[in-house]
């Protein structure tokens, strides 16, 4: 068994350019952060819900060439999703989703160190209610949970809808990477960083990290400390995956830092400032590699600099 389990959507992001041309890519959040991981080094297990028909196929095979490991019970759906991604001028994403999802039964194993989840998988119905919540919260004896909402209105409804679901998840998880723009729509109208902060204050996270863009990241750490450190420079080809790849290279560089697993739990709510500027600016590298190209392609770890 491998020491990350990844649990969630995989689907096939079909990417249309704002010139009308199309292309199909592998993709869903969860696949791409399993992909992300396995690329720079890490033993992943991905629990997800996946045909075999020959859009499955294709998913299956980008994975494994990777070395994912999609566990058996996760090849049980009548067909693959799909997302629509539409690409404006700048390259930026819009999604339509056709997705199939169901949970698959698992329990992490004691070698797992890392359960990762999120997206729509997340806050998806289950049978029975609240398996994924229940999954975690039994992993969590052993393993850091970590969590990514990237949510997807189109999909999930109102955020009245979606915030119990979100809240529950946090409150599971030591780890939260959340985008400034999935904060504006959970919390119209409260600044992104007052929500980050009540996640670390009332949750009892060890840190959340909130992602901007252009303007860097925000680091919320569990003493109540801030530190943020800039974006990397990046020519965008487009945005699909990038945050993915950031949720991957900070997955990555924690472990790198010993700082995963439940033993470690004390050593990762006490991290320090110089620490968390290292893993941010790793995860950063890995992001701005993924958007220089087309569709969810993170890079393999001897193209990013290594975790200082």
């Amino acid at each position: 068994m491998s020491q990350f389990l990844v649990v969630g959507e995989a689907h096939v992001d079909i990417v249309e350019h704002s010139t009308g041309t199309r292309a199909e890519h592998p993709g869903g959040s969860p696949a791409n952060v399993a992909l992300g991981l396995a690329r720079l080094g890490e033993s992943v297990d991905l629990l997800t819900w996946l045909s075999t028909d020959p859009r499955g196929r294709v998913v299956a095979d980008h994975l494994a060439a990777s070395g994912v490991d999609i566990l058996p019970a996760s090849l049980g759906a009548d067909r693959t999703s799909t997302a629509l991604a539409r690409l404006d001028p700048t390259g930026a994403a819009t999604y339509e989703f056709d997705l199939r999802w169901q949970l698959p039964q698992w329990v992490a194993p004691q070698e797992t160190i890392v359960v990762h989840t999120g997206s729509i998988a997340a806050v998806a119905a289950t049978e029975p209610r609240d398996a994924l919540l229940q999954l975690v919260r039994g992993a969590g004896r052993t393993a850091t949970i970590t969590y990514d909402p990237n949510l997807r209105p189109s999909i999930m409804g109102s955020p009245d809808d979606v915030r119990p679901a979100v809240g529950d998840l946090v409150a599971a998880a030591d780890v939260v990477k959340v985008s400034d723009e999935d904060l504006a729509w959970l919390h119209p109208g409260v600044d992104p960083a007052d929500v980050a902060s009540c996640w670390v204050q009332e949750h009892g996270c060890a840190l959340v990290v909130v992602t901007r863009g252009g303007r860097g990241s925000l680091a919320l750490l569990a003493d109540g400390r801030r530190a943020e450190v800039p974006a990397h420079p990046a020519t965008v080809v487009d945005t699909v995956g990038a945050g993915d790849a950031y949720m991957s290279g900070l997955l990555a560089a924690l472990h790198q830092h010993h700082l995963m697993g439940a033993d470690r739990r004390g050593d990762l709510r006490a991290i320090d400032e110089p620490t968390v500027t290292a893993i941010f600016a790793f995860a950063a590298r890995v992001a701005a590699i993924t958007v220089g190209r087309a569709g969810a392609n993170p890079p393999h770890l001897k193209e990013v600099a290594p975790v200082s």
